[in-house]
């Protein structure tokens, strides 16, 4: 792929690292256009195919970019006869499981590589793993030039949804008691491994068959995604991490101050303080610098990838204690640039070991920070994307 005309198209929508994205392309030399609008289904959406192939036809792009993937920007570029360039920053993507992922235009970028190699097995040709990434000069001139960091002092702060709106909830009441105890005991084998998912696993032929009396699946024609993916991801994975978190706040501040950043309905969190939400370009980096302990619950629907939290926090200098991953190890020493945990009990332990060990808390804080400035800004993970791009 050549970059003749140095301009693309860019889908703007409410993904956090979009800007981030966005400045590194103006900083490569690329001319932006931009074009958001709300859309109900990923897969299609007439108005919006025909409005995105008249702006496709009235300009000479190198190619549209998305963060995560769009059927229905797919079928426009292929119709187009434009490259579409998407990169991943959840997991799993439905809107990948759809006959769209095939089209010859597509250039797909994955920050999980377990999904990587789902998809490159089914036979997607143009698709890479690329893990996610920070802006560490952005978040150092917020944090120079801040006159409230005061105001962002913590001894645990955790930032994030706590999913108490998950769907689980209200479906439960209509499941039969077989299948909620089922389910829920699913569930509990869930939150209790730490760095792998067994949640599609669990859900084996039987209990689909008896979910389908119960759970409707909503999906387009040319969909491939199944009863399984669906409701383990946006079902139950929502539902666990709500109660994991949950479990986990509530264990920790029987011994310490915690703190919590969201924009969820914290009443149940007795004790605990709540901040209130954070924007996350202005205040959220203050937060990650001024707490001493930052914590990072990883959904169980990332299966083995890093999630954009554990950039941002070590981007912003911040101590972090990590849920396990697979794919932390390939890039970072744990007890020397983060501290990985596993279950409650070592939460518990190594919260309660590090707060009571200052400097060596500060060296690793300061370990992964240099790690990140060093081999993970979004200028290496373009440039890289772009060439592969040259390289087809």
């Amino acid at each position: 792929m050549n970059f003749n005309n140095k301009r693309i198209l860019m889908y703007k929508w409410r993904a956090y690292n979009y800007l981030d994205v966005y400045q590194t392309f103006l900083a490569l030399g690329f001319e932006i256009d931009v074009v958001a609008q709300h859309l109900p289904s990923y897969d299609e959406d007439e108005n919006f195919a025909a409005r995105l192939i008249k702006m496709l036809q009235d300009r000479a792009y190198d190619f549209v970019f998305t963060i995560n993937y769009f059927g229905v920007i797919s079928d426009a570029c292929e119709q187009a006869g434009i490259p579409y360039v998407s990169w991943s920053c959840d997991s799993p993507l439905i809107s990948m499981y759809h006959e769209s992922v095939y089209n010859a235009c597509n250039y797909i970028f994955l920050f999980d590589k377990s999904s990587y190699l789902f998809f490159k097995e089914l036979g997607v040709e143009h698709i890479w793993y690329l893990p996610l990434a920070v802006d560490v000069q952005r978040i150092d001139h917020i944090l120079q030039n801040a006159v409230d960091l005061k105001l962002y002092q913590n001894e645990i702060s955790f930032v994030g949804s706590l999913y108490e709106r998950n769907s689980y909830d209200s479906l439960m009441p209509t499941f039969p008691p077989y299948l909620q105890g089922y389910l829920d005991c699913a569930m509990e084998a869930q939150m209790n491994i730490s760095g792998g998912n067994l949640l599609e696993r669990l859900l084996t032929d039987d209990i689909c068959i008896r979910l389908q009396q119960h759970y409707h699946l909503e999906k387009s024609e040319r969909s491939f995604s199944d009863l399984r993916l669906i409701f383990a991801t946006n079902v139950l994975g929502f539902k666990v991490a709500k109660e994991q978190r949950c479990s986990y706040l509530l264990e920790l501040v029987k011994k310490h101050p915690v703190s919590i950043y969201t924009n969820s309905n914290t009443h149940d969190l007795i004790k605990i303080d709540y901040r209130g939400s954070v924007d996350y370009w202005t205040q959220m980096p203050k937060v990650f610098y001024g707490s001493r302990v930052n914590l990072n619950f990883t959904i169980p629907n990332i299966k083995s990838g890093i999630p954009l939290r554990v950039w941002d926090v070590l981007g912003a200098g911040g101590f972090l204690i990590t849920n396990y991953q697979p794919e932390l190890e390939l890039y970072f020493e744990p007890d020397k640039d983060l501290v990985v945990f596993e279950g409650k009990q070592d939460l518990t332990q190594k919260v309660s070991y590090y707060l009571e060990h200052e400097e060596l808390r500060k060296k690793i804080a300061k370990n992964g920070y240099e790690k990140v400035k060093l081999n993970h800004s979004y200028n290496q993970r373009i440039d890289q994307m772009l060439n592969e791009l040259q390289n087809i």
